[in-house]
């Protein structure tokens, strides 16, 4: 009789440790950098799939547009303000796989929203800093290497406006403007 209460004890804690729901972190940070940038981040939890994060951070580029067509290719160091929504769609599986979910590691559906000021930190050639807004839906995915470190990759395509006549252009600008990362991250 012990042995069959403790039996179903047992079932009984294994159910109850399997029906908790599957979940975003509840606030995460960290930093995480690319091939043209650092960022400083944190994703908070809207429900148990959606994460809002903001980012805030510089882009590095080497920009030969019509805008600086009388400058030698310049070097900008530039801050990005990003909002972005992202849907961490396959936790549920991973989890039920034995994966790790720990600092919302998995694949996502995101809508990307920047916005680059007209400042630059480091401006080699002095060129005219040109400001600009974009909202790229994007796809990506996020895994853990060990406990604190991490990588992204995404890729989207989308929509930019750039803020030209502000800078002394005569027009502004707007089109198609892809989106696509490879980071390395740490998170706190």
């Amino acid at each position: 009789m012990k042995k069959a209460i403790f039996t179903l004890a047992l079932y009984g804690i294994t159910l109850i440790a399997k029906s908790q729901d599957t979940s975003v972190e509840k606030s995460t940070f960290g930093l995480q950098t690319g091939v043209l940038g650092i960022w400083a981040y944190n994703e908070a939890k809207l429900s148990n799939a959606i994460a809002l994060r903001t980012e805030l951070g510089f882009d590095f580029g080497i920009w030969e547009t019509t805008y600086y067509d009388d400058f030698d290719s310049p070097f900008i160091l530039t801050p990005v303000i990003v909002v972005e929504p992202r849907f961490y769609y396959n936790l549920k599986k991973r989890s039920d796989n034995s994966k790790r979910i720990d600092g919302n590691s998995g694949n996502f559906i995101a809508i990307k929203s920047s916005y680059h000021p007209e400042l630059a930190l480091f401006n080699a050639d002095d060129a005219p800093v040109v400001s600009d807004f974009a909202i790229i839906p994007t796809w990506g995915i996020r895994r853990n290497i060990g406990d604190h470190f991490n990588y992204e990759a995404g890729i989207g395509v989308g929509y930019s406006y750039t803020f030209a006549e502000r800078a002394g252009y005569s027009e502004d600008e707007s089109g198609v403007e892809p989106n696509m990362h490879l980071r390395i991250g740490y998170r706190f």
